[in-house]
């Protein structure tokens, strides 16, 4: 039997392997929401404009209410047969209103009413995203106020480069999570115009009023060629571009959580919430929230990657293979999400060990740059003459195996004279995060400005959000 919603041409109903591969309804079900709101938008529309009778659009702005409830409560039928959303919902809405159901199409196509469906969800989807990377900056911004004052090692190439402070260091990804919300919202900005109305592809004859259907669901305009409305999957590429770079800035901070928690290095520790046991080894506490958020990074620049190679070949305008848009959208931005929540609860989790850190930024010989700067100017020693002489200095610890600021007056002196004891103040790890006062520098005064500042950003963009 062919199908009674498009089957007046087909006489027969599809191989079981046709309805399998064409199937939509096990992923778009998840756009009920934002179909039955275009929807009921569209059909105001009609009425307004004379296309339709009112009662029939009083009568499916019902039945779609009804649906809408039916599918939240948990008691709506989804089938297969009638391949996606669009039309269980037309096929149930015609079992409770009868003949006037099949108004509701008229003007617009399935590929319109994808279109706008997708952009509603996407839509959707950021607006959360942004209030989970508002909670995220939040709880670094209040660990790096707590953490103003702890030194740790600062790297470059994994090896310790110059004493850091630990807000310090919080608030970097906090810049990075700022410029995550900043992508989305610029992909917020370009998604949000309406391809209701297109119809198929080339527009319609009826004297629709698309600027109230795009109004009616919160789209700044309608999108003004109908060929690019349904053609469109730009706003999903953009979306999954931003949700890419997302989790690579959290992955890169749940490597950290996962060297930090090592034994080996004792930076900070995980409690029980974020952490897992072996199955054989008694003693293990693995950081596998963390490992997991680093391991979603490739879920989410994968879903990017297929779309992408999904929609590079594809000619105006719609194409089947568009219906592939959605799954692995989908399943990346619950995803992202996750990791998000996720890195958020490891944060307001993690204890610093405040001893542990000061001992190691002062390893390695971090301070290095500090007896350099002093010899600048203090001596007026040009820089790279001062960074030989330091080098020579950091040489004769090493070989004395003590550290910078243990190594005696006397030793210095040997190798550069003028050298008084006021250089052996600037090499303690405090001294020199103290002395980083330009801006956007470690000095615990700046960190404490910053994340201040960063507070009252946040604060504000709960009040007008």
């Amino acid at each position: 039997m062919s199908n009674k919603m498009w089957g007046g041409r087909f006489e027969a109903g599809p191989d079981a392997i046709m309805e399998a591969i064409n199937v939509s309804i096990d992923v778009d079900r998840h756009l009920y929401a934002q179909d039955i709101a275009a929807s009921k938008a569209h059909a105001t529309m009609l009425a307004a404009q004379g296309i339709i009778a009112a009662d029939d659009a009083k009568n499916i702005a019902q039945g779609l209410d009804t649906i809408l409830s039916e599918i939240e409560g948990g008691t709506f039928s989804f089938k297969r047969a009638l391949e996606d959303i669009h039309m269980n919902v037309e096929s149930r809405l015609s079992e409770l209103i009868g003949a006037g159901a099949g108004r509701l199409h008229t003007a617009r196509s399935r590929n319109d009413q994808v279109a706008t469906d997708f952009r509603l969800w996407v839509r959707d989807t950021i607006d959360l995203l942004d209030a989970s990377l508002a909670a995220y900056q939040r709880a670094l911004v209040d660990r790096a106020l707590e953490h103003a004052d702890t030194v740790m090692p600062g790297f470059t190439h994994l090896q310790t480069a110059q004493p850091v402070t630990f807000g310090h260091h919080l608030l970097a990804y906090v810049e990075m999570a700022s410029r995550d919300r900043g992508r989305f919202a610029d992909a917020r900005r370009r998604l949000n115009e309406s391809p209701l109305g297109a119809a198929a592809l080339a527009g319609t004859s009826f004297p629709i009023d698309r600027a109230a259907t795009a109004k009616a669901l919160g789209f700044d305009r309608p999108m003004a060629n109908s060929l690019d409305a349904v053609a469109d999957r730009d706003f999903v590429l953009e979306a999954l571009s931003a949700a890419a770079i997302t989790s690579v800035h959290l992955s890169r901070f749940a490597e950290e959580i996962v060297l930090w928690t090592s034994p080996l290095v004792g930076l900070v520790k995980l409690s029980d919430k974020f952490t897992t046991g072996s199955s054989i080894m008694p003693q293990k506490r693995n950081p596998d929230a963390a490992e997991l958020v680093r391991a979603k990074t490739g879920r989410i620049i994968g879903a990017l990657s297929a779309l992408l190679i999904v929609m590079k070949g594809l000619p105006l305008t719609y194409q089947k293979d568009m219906q592939e848009d959605k799954e692995g959208a989908m399943d990346a931005f619950a995803a992202l999400s996750l990791a998000i929540n996720a890195m958020t609860g490891m944060v307001r989790d993690l204890v610093a060990d405040k001893a542990q850190m000061e001992r190691a930024a002062g390893e390695g010989y971090a301070t290095a740059t500090d007896l350099a700067d002093w010899l600048v100017r203090t001596l007026k020693m040009p820089f790279r003459e001062a960074h030989h002489v330091t080098g020579r200095i950091v040489g004769k610890a090493s070989e004395s195996g003590v550290a910078l600021d243990q190594l005696p007056l006397a030793a210095m002196q040997a190798i550069e004279p003028r050298i008084t004891a006021d250089a052996l103040a600037v090499l303690s790890v405090k001294s020199s995060v103290a002395s980083r006062t330009s801006f956007g520098g470690t000095a615990p005064k700046n960190v404490r400005e910053q994340a201040e500042s960063w507070l009252k950003r946040l604060q504000n963009d709960a009040i007008s959000g």
